[in-house]
């Protein structure tokens, strides 16, 4: 089965006002976008109801962020759980970019390279077979690069562990639950050295750096798992770049940062069709 295209926007700690988050949505509901990809917009936890509320039913809200626990006293936390919408009773589906830890959490703190909770990441913990049971569909895992400067190749796995190890917990067992997980999520790669700096890895770079994280899964879940999984680039995507980026075979859609503010985040979404 053909993976789907996936291009998420993360607006990070952006639009500054409500009426620049009503530009944006505006943009994205008069823009035509192609069909056969699907399209996640993650705006601040302020944000999320009412762009829920304002963006056209074919693009979809993920929060950036959320807690290991359910429920609980645990101030400004966003739980893994459907809640109702304030203005129906029914549950609705909310994404998560659910951080393994997000690149710009460990950019703010680099001394460690586990995944536990820290300051500004908290969602950091390994997902367990019972939460993949209830995480929404397709939620993107952030898998950052392990350099600080570009490398000449693609950064391979950081200290010699499998990029895949930091999806799993130590105590999961390659249960249905296990497959449940990667078939619930998709994985992001995002070097370090083109976040935010205008540099892109080449389309060679991300295809034999992506082609490594599939072949992890393959090895430590099964390759049916790994085949059906969607890998996708984040790292200065801009309309410059997308097209050729996405000419590539493990390169599934991309996680987009600054461009997702800017109307050629519609360029972005469409770089397959025109591809």
């Amino acid at each position: 089965m053909a993976r789907k295209f996936f291009v998420g926007g993360n607006f990070k700690m952006n639009p500054a006002t409500l009426e620049q988050k009503r530009a944006l949505l505006k943009t994205l509901n008069e823009a035509t976008l192609d069909p056969e990809t699907e399209v996640v917009i993650a705006p601040p936890s302020l944000y999320l109801i009412p762009a829920l509320e304002g963006v056209r039913k074919e693009v979809k809200i993920a929060a950036q962020n959320c807690y290991f626990q359910t429920g609980g006293a645990f101030t400004g936390e966003i739980r893994l759980v459907n809640t109702p919408h304030t203005t129906s009773s029914q549950p609705i589906d909310m994404y998560i970019i659910y951080s393994v830890p997000h690149s710009c959490a460990m950019q703010a703190s680099p001394s460690s390279s586990s995944v536990t909770p820290s300051a500004g990441a908290s969602s950091t913990r390994p997902l367990s077979s019972s939460r993949a049971r209830r995480a929404p569909p397709s939620t993107p895992a952030c898998r950052r690069g392990a350099a600080e400067a570009r490398p000449s190749t693609p950064s391979r796995p950081m200290n010699g562990s499998p990029y895949i190890s930091l999806l799993l917990s130590p105590s999961l067992e390659l249960t249905v639950g296990l497959c449940v997980l990667f078939r619930r999520i998709v994985v992001a790669y995002e070097p370090v050295w083109a976040i935010g700096t205008g540099k892109v890895a080449t389309s060679a770079q991300a295809q034999e750096t992506q082609a490594g994280i599939r072949a992890d899964i393959a090895k430590a879940v099964s390759p049916a798992v790994a085949e059906e999984t969607r890998i996708i680039y984040g790292g200065s995507v801009s309309a410059k770049n997308c097209k050729e980026l996405s000419t590539q075979p493990d390169v599934d859609g991309f996680l987009v940062g600054g461009a997702s503010l800017k109307p050629e985040f519609v360029d972005i979404v469409n770089a397959k069709k025109s591809a």
